[in-house]
């Protein structure tokens, strides 16, 4: 009976990562870094890595369009001021 609350508490304390290398999840630190993505909160989270990892990279696209777009209309408008000077 021990062991099995050894085992859940390990489970609990361990973090699940996704190994980019094999494409599947993993308890625990086992993969070399530059193997591994993650902390994950769940198994689930970390089967799900590429898609989370997707839906980021879109985030972080559209922000930096976004920031990109604010830094060309800001230059323009110097652009113009230093122009008609």
């Amino acid at each position: 009976m021990a062991e099995n609350t050894e085992n859940a508490n390990d489970e609990q304390n361990k973090q699940w990562y996704f190994n980019t290398a094999t494409g599947k999840p993993e308890l625990g630190k086992l993969s070399p870094v530059s193997q591994r993505s993650g902390p994950y909160k769940s198994r689930k989270d970390a089967e799900d890595a590429w898609k989370i990892v997707k839906e980021r990279n879109l985030i972080w696209d559209e922000q930096n369009r976004k920031w990109n777009a604010w830094d060309n209309d800001s230059g323009s408008e110097e652009g113009q001021e230093n122009q008609e000077s």
